[in-house]
């Protein structure tokens, strides 16, 4: 048994009360929009985000309670609304091995259901009854836009900076698993000390996500018997590259990685950074900081007594660095 299906096994009984909170919004009578939320709750991913806020009120107060089920199920809404958001935008036809939202209703349908989807999001909040938990989606929401404009931005720069690289993962990814740690501790207690070394550990949570989801980009597509370089072909530049680049690129190589940030660039030449940052140490740098991050949430959990959801969470830290997809 894998960590996750380990962790999803101990707490069953809370993801199936969470299920029925989540399905409860995506029932509607136009037969249009009940295809594509059958289709979200088919193929609902591995649920990272609700777990991990299940984990954090059940660490915190020993059970979770319907504020908890309900701020979860906010964050997963908010989240599949920006992944349809996302597709438009990134042009992306494909979400998970399916089509993509757009790609099957076209671009005008993907919006509105995007945007009814973060209506539910906002619905579902205003029914905890908790200004708090409502302005941790809000803080959530700025922090994930303003972290995705700031990496369209940076494209038309020509710094190659890790500082900006991780002010863009902690806006676009570490925000809401940051939000999702802190709203289940908010949901069940009012120890502000626990609310906030469970919103830091969502957040490095967060961050080693997105390392490994870059790690992944320099991986070899097996149809294809070489590295996919997805992350370049949209002019973006990832912690690996950043330091090989960095650390031993000449100025043939520099400018190949400008060449990169500005989408004028060839497959070769994609192939050619990637095999440079791989031939130069770029994945193990990365995975070295991604494991670094990971001893500092679990030293986070240190301040909390031992017990079988703390455990879980050491579990699901460490499921989140080894991943393998």
């Amino acid at each position: 048994m894998d960590l996750l299906a380990q962790i999803t096994k101990t707490i069953d009984v809370e993801m199936i009360q969470y299920n029925k909170v989540f399905e409860s919004y995506l029932v509607h009578s136009n037969p249009l929009m009940q295809a594509v939320f059958n289709s979200i709750i088919q193929r609902r991913g591995k649920m990272m985000r609700p777990i991990l806020t299940i984990l954090s009120a059940k660490l915190i107060n020993g059970k979770i309670n319907e504020n908890a089920l309900r701020s979860a199920a906010t964050l997963e809404f908010f989240h599949t609304a920006s992944l349809i958001h996302d597709d438009v935008v990134d042009e992306s036809d494909e979400r998970r091995g399916q089509k993509a939202v757009h790609s099957s209703y076209g671009n005008k349908f993907a919006v509105l259901i995007g945007d009814y989807i973060l209506a539910n999001s906002l619905h579902c909040v205003s029914q905890t009854h908790n200004p708090r938990l409502v302005e941790v989606l809000s803080v959530a929401a700025q922090n994930l836009a303003a972290g995705e404009i700031l990496q369209l931005s940076n494209v038309r720069n020509n710094m190659l900076s890790e500082d900006v690289y991780f002010e863009i993962i902690k806006g676009k990814t570490a925000a809401l698993f940051k939000a999702c740690a802190e709203a289940g501790a908010i949901a069940v207690s009012s120890d502000e000390m626990a609310v906030e070394t469970m919103a830091q550990f969502g957040q490095i949570v967060g961050i080693c996500f997105q390392i490994r989801d870059d790690i992944f980009d320099y991986g070899h597509d097996e149809a294809i018997g070489k590295p996919t370089g997805n992350d370049m072909k949209e002019g973006k530049l990832t912690l690996p590259a950043i330091y090989a680049v960095n650390t031993f690129g000449d100025d043939t190589i520099k400018d190949l990685a400008l060449k990169v940030k500005e989408g004028n660039v060839s497959q070769d030449e994609i192939d050619s950074l990637v095999n440079f940052t791989i031939k130069h140490g770029g994945i193990d740098y990365a995975e070295k900081v991604m494991f670094e991050y990971a001893d500092k949430a679990k030293r986070l959990l240190d301040a909390f007594p031992d017990s079988e959801i703390k455990q879980l969470l050491n579990f699901y830290i460490d499921y989140v660095v080894n991943r393998s997809l």
